[in-house]
């Protein structure tokens, strides 16, 4: 039975207030005037399928929620990135949650209509996920990594191409524009694709770190259905937590040492042992050469390089393993910021953060291109329309034109599609 429109007026106002939007910023995103978003929300006004849709997209929801006999407010998930309540005033955030959670419904939509499993999540969920202190998120963080280590038999060697790694766990993982402050979110609704999403205005080396640190919001706060990562939350204890395990999961501790070994360094400076035969005690004592053991900032650029990560981030997993004292850690810290790491970098022809994020940006590898390839294969089987695929593309900012090439190389391009490409549309 078709639902009143008083029924869905107050089920867009409600919604709209889960999300935590005010009715003005609703407008703005909409192009209307917020008076009529009232008149819409007091069921004087009725809406359009467009304006549905986009209401549904900006509130996390489905259209089909909207019209469904039951209807549930509190299960927003936009709601659930309100970290604080100053989060309805960040709008640029909301619209990348927003856009974010339609995304997943879409691709969970297409797997859905070609009969792929998207449950098949094959990361486990932590049991200790309660954490009551910054000391226990790095002992639960760091104790995780290596139990994720050892469960995907990855050893000590540095880790290759981090999103191949998610993936193969069934995360999705994707690249969108975030506040500077905001490093990255996960969604973790069932009805959905698990999705960890990284922060594309972020440097390449820094993204790589968010996304293993979103993989431990994963791994550890599946209940929650969502997490949102801030610089000005990063006292948090999960955020600690999740920190921790991403910087022992990069570089693990017996990695770590082994590469100081190969460049001699990483050994006390005086080390005794004695030999016990059941009769009598030997002692031995070995001697480093003064200074020899001493890390050198060109040591860190190489350990940054070897395990993918940033030398800031390399620094202080130094000096968490106290491999480094803090005396130490001060001193090369501040030759970092004289700009003699990027020196460094340069003389020894590796390659910068600047290098990769552009390489990044070059070859794109989210899930983007996935989920272009998963709606032609719909389209294929007949299982969407035209018009459809047109809009999904539109969603992951490929231009129409752009599609019919795609379409006309795979041997999919027909009438109907030749005529939509021939209208004017904007551009590439």
């Amino acid at each position: 039975m078709p639902i009143t429109l008083q029924k869905l007026a107050a089920r867009l106002r409600t919604a709209r207030e889960a999300a935590g939007l005010t009715q003005e910023v609703v407008a703005r995103q909409l192009g209307l005037p917020r008076s009529s978003l009232a008149q819409v929300e007091l069921g004087n006004r009725t809406v359009s399928g467009l304006e549905l849709d986009a209401l549904a997209r900006l509130y996390g929801r489905s259209i089909e929620e909207f019209l469904a006999e039951g209807f549930r407010p509190e299960d927003s998930l936009v709601a659930i990135f309100r970290a604080e309540a100053t989060f309805a005033d960040a709008e640029e955030v909301a619209r990348a949650v927003s856009d974010s959670i339609a995304l997943a419904r879409e691709l969970a939509n297409l797997e859905d209509l070609l009969g792929i499993d998207r449950a098949a999540l094959r990361a486990p969920a932590y049991a200790d996920s309660a954490v009551h202190s910054k000391w226990q998120g790095i002992e639960q963080g760091t104790r995780a990594a290596a139990a994720e280590r050892r469960r995907l038999n990855l050893g000590e060697l540095p880790l290759g191409d981090i999103e191949d790694l998610l993936q193969s766990q069934g995360a999705r993982t994707a690249l969108l524009d975030l506040p500077q402050d905001v490093s990255g979110f996960a969604l973790m609704e069932p009805s959905l694709s698990f999705l960890v999403v990284a922060n594309r205005r972020h440097p390449a080396l820094r993204t790589r770190f968010s996304w293993v640190h979103e993989y431990s919001h994963l791994l550890f706060d599946r209940h929650s259905k969502g997490t949102i990562s801030r610089e000005s939350d990063r006292a948090n204890f999960s955020e600690v937590r999740a920190n921790a395990f991403a910087a022992a999961f990069l570089m693990p501790e017996i990695g770590v040492r082994e590469l100081l070994a190969s460049l001699g360094k990483g050994q006390p400076s005086r080390d005794r042992w004695t030999v016990f035969d059941e009769g009598d005690v030997i002692s031995a004592e070995s001697r480093a050469e003064p200074g020899s053991q001493t890390v050198q900032l060109y040591d860190v650029v190489l350990l940054a390089h070897h395990f993918g990560v940033s030398r800031l981030a390399a620094l202080y997993r130094l000096r968490n393993l106290r491999l480094i004292a803090q005396g130490e850690l001060d001193v090369l810290l501040g030759e970092e910021q004289e700009g003699r790491g990027k020196e460094i970098e340069r003389s020894l022809r590796l390659p910068s953060d600047r290098e990769e994020s552009e390489k990044r940006e070059a070859s794109p590898k989210d899930f983007r291109s996935r989920f272009l390839a998963l709606a032609i294969e719909a389209y294929r089987r007949e299982k969407i329309s035209h018009g459809k695929l047109s809009e999904l593309a539109a969603i992951v900012e490929f231009s129409s034109s752009a599609l019919a090439r795609v379409l006309q190389a795979v041997g999919l391009d027909d009438a109907e599609a030749e005529s939509e490409v021939l209208l004017p549309e904007g551009l590439e």
